[in-house]
């Protein structure tokens, strides 16, 4: 009782020094005063990236840091109640966001949060960011396994895509989400990260799949690499759509000319593609650079 009694003396005493020399009393009570009951979370937050809201002017929360997310909390200092402070990790997630965004609303990283289907799905700030953290990791997970754990608490049958026997090294912690995808949101569908402005992420490692070619694969340019790959985890070794290579081409290309007296196309038998001989159940035996040629217009080489 003596300490809480005490606790109660400073915070009596915040509060009043305004008043005693005739000026209105601050609807802030300061970080002092909020570090005598929040002591822990005080000292957590002094060596915090936030704690940069309180020693640059330009945030315009110097001196009331704490209730710069939190509000003005000078009632709650008299009256000790939760519901006379706001905790942004329990309003709903547009709550959450307005107040987070209204000093990161311009940065870098958050330009998409307001488009993102984070937001959409109302998935707020505080979901994944621990914002008083001090820890090695800052106010967010850094390491591959734990970035894998927090995403797949909530996309669990993405988690269960990459259990199949051909998937990107995410099991093994050798990549994690955020290497494909911008948690922040993007201009790109689902989220995923671009190459060179405009392009599919998948050009950040797969350099030598991006051209320009003389010749294009359609798929590449208006489409993606998703056309073809299953991005997760997939029973193809080379992480295709569909368990053999045939069944994907033949997506596209099951429309080619019925066969004709000459035999020389088409993938109706009898035809030169005859798909009940082993030789044309492969199509990359002969058309080999399927992701875009410099010379062949049959990407043939």
């Amino acid at each position: 009782m003596r300490s809480i009694d005490t606790a109660l003396f400073f915070i009596g005493l915040t509060l009043a020094a305004p008043s005693a020399r005739g000026q209105p009393a601050s609807p802030y009570a300061g970080p002092d005063a909020c570090g005598i009951c929040h002591e822990d979370i005080s000292k957590a937050l002094a060596k915090s990236p936030h704690h940069v809201a309180d020693t640059d002017k330009k945030w315009g929360s110097a001196g009331h840091v704490c209730e710069s997310c939190h509000g003005p909390g000078q009632k709650h200092t008299e009256s000790l109640d939760p519901k006379d402070i706001r905790n942004p990790a329990k309003q709903t997630a547009a709550a959450t966001d307005r107040v987070c965004l209204s000093c990161h609303l311009n940065q870098p990283t958050h330009v998409g949060r307001l488009q993102s289907s984070h937001a959409k799905d109302a998935v707020g700030c505080t979901t994944c960011h621990n914002i008083h953290d001090s820890g090695p990791d800052g106010l967010v997970v850094r390491k591959a396994a734990a970035i894998n754990q927090e995403c797949s608490g909530c996309h669990s049958d993405v988690w269960a895509q990459f259990q199949r026997p051909n998937h990107h090294r995410l099991p093994e912690e050798a990549m994690s989400c955020v290497d494909c995808h911008n948690p922040h949101g993007s201009n790109r569908a689902k989220m995923t990260k671009a190459s060179a402005a405009n392009e599919p992420g998948c050009f950040n490692c797969h350099g030598d799949k991006r051209g320009p070619f003389a010749f294009e694969h359609a798929p590449m340019r208006f489409e993606g690499c998703a056309s073809c790959h299953e991005p997760h985890g997939s029973a193809n070794p080379r992480m295709l759509t569909r368990q053999s290579v045939q069944y994907v081409c033949l997506e596209c290309h099951a429309t080619l000319p019925t066969s004709n007296g000459t035999k020389t196309i088409g993938v109706v038998p009898p035809a030169f593609h005859d798909l009940r001989s082993p030789v044309f159940q492969n199509c990359t035996v002969c058309h080999q650079k399927i992701h875009g040629s410099h010379v062949d217009r049959n990407l043939l080489k």
